[in-house]
């Protein structure tokens, strides 16, 4: 690239370390440039593909799809037919080579657009990998000597992921640059028909490309699996992007024949330090995304007077300018943000409070009590989480948790195996760590924040599922996830306490909701149509209940009744209709603010291993039994009661 770009983007760079150096201390540590490493990996995969095919002059949706398969399908492979973690890494990485084959074949073969044919193939993959694992399931516990490519260390300092990427970046940068295949694909960029009459092979070259990409994808799923100790069938959701605006960010000419390997890192820099810097600063997740795509918009714009400027001169400095301009404005922005936050934070005890997901009505309640406990105690208080169910934005955000080197961490576990293994990293550090609402494996945590037992849940849960079937009968289950480590319990105890009081009823299915209230609906919906004979529905995830709710009224069944976990502020309607018949749950206000109160004695010394009894403030005396600290017994709702509560 040349000089003048290379020394605009190290000055972007440059004002993120000095923006975030500012906004957190320990954003330019070699810890945190590790952490930049570690998790930069695979998107650093991605981008290093996709420079190779934009600056051919195509484009390749399909490789987080694609990702998301090679990731299912390592975890079918190793978990369900038993083979071991090596011959599947190869039999995947064989298989992102055939499937990138298959984007370059379609497009040289048949003269399809790449931006459709791999549109189409992004489709293709990721209903794969949701067909291997039904939409829902979650391949784990893979053993170590794996997952130490994605968690492990070398030397104790450098990811032992590195080697991986480094020796990605020397090939890429040797094909694109030292080869003739580089100067090829620069050819084909610039144009097709010269490229082809001047003696060149496209179909061979641009095939050579795709394939590459594709297997470039599968090590990069394998490597996500490896970091995140678990394989799903979302994983690599919108990397295409990421790595697209990488890419272009680096110089690379969206519509080909320009680009170089040194442009997309410096590119890739970019993203990965503002990703870094932000979850540092103890800044929204979601800005990540604004940021970048304003960044993204910076560039194209950047490009666009390049391509409009008949001398390429003026025009291309101008658009460069705008760029740097709109990144500096921006960081300024989050740095001023995030110092005035700092300047009005004295507080001795800093609590980093993760729930399963942020937009959850369930969760938002458990926020406004955490928020209550931390003004009366003085604490700083951290509340980030993924958007929706995600185990492995859980782990990257505890991990940044881990380098901005938080008092403590306390988590609301979506997927059990996955998440211990990053929790245990944090106590490694000297980090308090609690769960709350859904445990973590016991060596992982210090205390379990339950808001009820899990068997006072389920037992209240079957027996109002009984009253509504009046003891006999068949009913339905929508849960939340099924890797969700509570509701999984909440299920062992339904089925137990069925077994015991109430033998006479029936359990027809159990069917995940995602915590989404539309997917509860279509769920409830399907299981109303294959099984009649359901004439209870017991919802236990907040909007499922709802989503159940709903779907029941509109089918215009009346012998069916809904019960169910979730928030009196969402079901009064149904319950009141009679749709509902009952909802249990506990005061989530006061989960969310026994939690703080939980995290900060815990730091201070006040909570110990041995004590049985906690001073957790409005709420009086707290019960603990070994190492969990209890809040309460679960509330049946109905709709003699449900009015008197508005969370």
């Amino acid at each position: 690239m040349p000089r003048a770009d290379a020394w605009r983007l190290a000055a972007i760079l440059a004002i993120e370390a000095a923006v975030f150096g500012i906004a957190s201390p320990r954003f330019l540590t070699a810890a945190n440039g590790a952490e930049i490493v570690r998790l930069g990996t695979e998107l650093g995969l991605l981008t290093l593909a996709l420079t190779c095919v934009i600056v051919s002059g195509g484009i390749d949706l399909s490789v987080g799809s694609l990702m998301g398969f090679s990731a299912v399908l390592f975890g079918w492979l190793v978990t369900d037919r038993a083979v071991s973690p090596l011959a599947a890494s190869a039999i995947v990485i064989a298989a992102g080579a055939v499937a990138g084959a298959l984007n370059g074949t379609i497009i040289t073969r048949f003269g399809a657009l790449p931006l459709i044919v791999t549109l189409g193939t992004y489709s293709l993959f990721r209903g794969l990998a949701e067909g291997l694992t039904g939409g829902v399931r979650n391949f784990t516990s893979f053993p170590e000597r794996f997952t130490f490519l994605g968690q492990g260390y070398w030397f104790g300092i450098v990811p032992a992921q590195t080697p991986i990427l480094a020796a990605a970046i020397l090939f890429y940068w040797a094909l694109l640059h030292r080869s003739v295949i580089g100067r090829a694909l620069v050819a084909i960029g610039h144009s097709f028909d010269a490229a082809r009459h001047s003696g060149i092979r496209v179909a061979r070259r641009l095939l050579l490309v795709y394939s590459l990409s594709g297997l470039t994808s599968a090590i990069a799923g394998l490597l996500y699996v490896a970091r995140v100790g678990q394989a799903k069938s979302d994983a690599g959701t919108g990397a295409e992007l990421l790595a697209i605006t990488a890419v272009v960010l680096g110089g690379t000419s969206i519509r080909g024949g320009v680009g170089s390997i040194a442009g997309s890192l410096l590119g890739l820099s970019i993203i990965v330090f503002l990703q870094s810097g932000l979850r540092l600063a103890a800044m929204p997740t979601e800005l990540a995304g604004i940021l970048t795509g304003a960044i993204l918009i910076a560039a194209l714009a950047a490009e666009r007077r390049r391509l409009s400027s008949s001398g390429g001169g003026e025009p291309r400095r101008a658009g460069r300018t705008v760029a740097i301009a709109a990144t500096a404005v921006a960081l300024i922005a989050v740095a001023i943000h995030a110092g005035l936050g700092a300047a009005r934070s004295t507080r001795a005890i800093t609590v980093a409070m993760m729930p399963k997901a942020k937009g959850d009505p369930y969760f938002v309640s458990c926020r406004k009590g955490a928020e209550e406990a931390a003004r009366e105690l003085g604490v700083d208080l951290i509340w980030d989480g993924p958007t929706d169910l995600d185990p492995a934005r859980q782990t990257d955000i505890v991990e940044s948790w881990i380098t901005r080197g938080v008092d403590v961490i306390a988590v609301s576990v979506e997927n059990r195996a996955a998440l211990s293994t990053v929790l245990r990293k944090a106590r490694g550090r000297g980090i308090a760590v609690i769960t709350w609402d859904a445990d973590a494996e016991r060596d992982a945590r210090d205390f379990f924040v339950n808001q009820a037992t899990p068997q006072g849940i389920g037992d209240a849960i079957a027996d109002q599922t009984a009253e509504i079937l009046n003891d006999a009968g068949s009913f339905a289950i929508i849960t939340g996830a099924l890797t969700a480590a509570n509701q999984n319990e909440w299920i062992k105890y339904i089925r137990e306490r069925i077994a015991e009081k109430h033998p006479r009823l029936t359990l027809a299915v159990i069917r995940p909701s995602d915590d989404d209230r539309d997917k509860a609906f279509a769920e409830t919906q399907t299981v109303l149509r294959v099984y009649p004979q359901v004439k209870a529905i017991a919802a236990i995830a907040a909007p499922a209940v709802p989503g159940a709710a709903e779907a029941v009224r509109q089918s215009g069944r009346t012998d069916v009744r809904v019960t169910g976990l979730s928030l009196p502020s969402l079901c009064k309607p149904y319950i009141h209709a009679g749709t509902a018949h009952s909802i249990v749950l506990w005061d989530t206000n006061s989960l969310g603010y026994l939690t703080v109160r939980v995290a900060a004695a815990l730091r201070s010394g006040a909570l110990t291993h041995g004590a049985s009894r906690l001073d957790a403030g409005r709420l009086g005396a707290i019960e603990v039994r070994r190492d969990e600290v209890i809040l309460g017994a679960p509330f049946v709702f109905t709709a003699r009661n449900i009015d008197r509560f508005d969370f």
